[in-house]
């Protein structure tokens, strides 16, 4: 939950609410932590289950919480809130100055420290920044889940793999013997 502006003046800015992320398909998630898993299918089934979540956690911070920062009158401002691809195939909010040349919370703590930034935006860049914060930890958090299940998945079908071949093993080794011991 995020703190409300401490000068009470309604925002221009609207924080996500329960609401948005209660249309959110989270059952698959958490919840699904905690279950006992047969193996590497009922493990990849999770990890796409958490990998379906944080793009749709993407997909609200684009919709909801970039949407806003780019409209006016935050795009007067030289400093925005941007969305950042990263090599591991996920999207995380950043700010950055226009021409790109910086990225990184110290910006947005240098606007709000500018004289030239209106008084009238400073608790909107604030309930900006703690939303993104709350965002990036969510779509870091799945996105990690999802790939410690696929891990977890590749060791199983490992596990599977060799037991399968030791029971297969054991089998033909018996019915090897068998006839030669009823010779």
């Amino acid at each position: 939950m995020m703190a409300s502006p401490p000068t009470g003046q309604p925002g221009r800015f609207a924080p996500l609410e329960q609401a948005d992320f209660q249309r959110l398909e989270h059952a698959g998630y958490l919840k699904g932590l905690l279950q006992p898993f047969k193996g590497k299918g009922s493990l990849e089934t999770w990890a796409n289950q958490c990998t379906a979540l944080r793009d749709e956690l993407i997909a609200l911070a684009q919709r909801r919480v970039l949407k806003q920062a780019r409209a006016y009158p935050f795009t007067l401002l030289d400093v925005q809130l941007a969305q950042q691809a990263t090599g591991a195939g996920t999207t995380f909010l950043r700010w950055r100055n226009h021409d790109r040349s910086s990225m990184g919370v110290a910006l947005w703590e240098s606007l709000l420290d500018r004289p030239a930034t209106p008084a009238s935006l400073i608790d909107d860049l604030y309930a900006m920044e703690l939303q993104r914060i709350a965002l990036n930890m969510q779509i870091s958090l799945t996105h990690s889940i999802a790939r410690q299940a696929l891990e977890c998945a590749s060791k199983a079908a490992q596990a599977e793999a060799v037991y399968l071949r030791h029971v297969h093993g054991r089998t033909a080794t018996v019915s090897f013997t068998t006839p030669k011991e009823s010779s």
